[in-house]
């Protein structure tokens, strides 16, 4: 693996400086976990596009125009697509699974809707994810069945099940709870355009019914659910909404970093 920028693709270095990371290109685990923290912190979740009716491409030239120069957001389609062709650039063995949404759901998920990522570093497997919009593992959690991993004040482990293969859960309230769950089954990028394509307009997809945000922030996370803005801190949440197009963008600009035309 080559540590040198200079000797990196113009758009890698480009994806780099998006997310703000100028550390070291050495394949190993901690790099992993520094580059999903600063993606996480850099390039917000949101579903504008898919509001406003305008089709989605997961193909990454288009990726790379939305999302590093465009600096816009995204869903998991598309979020952890160019994720993970960045990890793949960077050297890293990277396997992309299809996983099904248990959080707030009260029966088991009708739909697998939500696209994951198993990363080899060093001599561990880790799962990968930087297209949620709710609270999830800000860092890389390694592949090992029930150890407990805190990260901050957050908690999580993985499970087996005969079924549902992996299931992701995190410990909330006095007790564990499930986020998602994946087989390893390798998923081709074509694999995923079928499930984008329900997220975008059936009539029973979330991502239709109103405006989604989020972004970490060094303070805590700054989301927006319909037209509330959220800004949580260590002094708790501040919520606002926009009274006019105008404050709306300009909220958008300060919260995401988002500059819509």
């Amino acid at each position: 693996m080559n540590d040198t920028r200079a000797n990196l693709k113009p758009e890698i270095r480009a994806y780099l400086a998006r997310i703000g990371y100028e550390g070291p290109l050495d394949g190993s685990a901690s790099t992993l976990a520094e580059l999903q923290e600063r993606h996480l912190h850099s390039v917000p979740y949101e579903n504008l596009d898919i509001l406003q009716r305008i089709p989605l491409s997961l193909e990454i030239p288009d990726l790379i125009e939305k999302i590093v120069v465009q600096r816009r957001g995204g869903y998991c389609f598309e979020l952890n697509a160019l994720f993970g062709w960045l990890l793949r650039e960077l050297g890293y063995p990277v396997t992309d699974f299809v996983a099904r949404f248990w959080r707030d759901e009260p029966d088991c998920p009708p739909k697998r809707r939500h696209h994951v990522l198993k990363v080899e570093a060093g001599n561990d497997s880790y799962l990968c994810d930087v297209g949620v919009g709710g609270i999830v593992p800000r860092k890389p959690v390694r592949m090992e069945e029930g150890l407990e991993q805190w990260q901050g004040d957050e908690c999580y482990l993985l499970e087996r099940d005969s079924g549902y293969g992996w299931l992701l859960c995190e410990f909330k309230r006095g007790e564990w709870n499930r986020i998602y769950s994946f087989t390893e089954e390798n998923q081709l990028p074509k694999d995923f355009v079928m499930a984008t394509y329900w997220c975008e307009n059936a009539p029973g997809s979330i991502f239709i019914q109103g405006r989604m945000l989020a972004i970490r922030t060094k303070e805590g996370r700054n989301s927006v659910a319909g037209d509330e803005f959220r800004i949580f801190t260590k002094e708790g949440v501040r919520s606002f909404i926009p009274k006019t197009d105008e404050e709306y963008k300009e909220a958008l600009r300060v919260h995401f970093g988002i500059e819509l035309k």
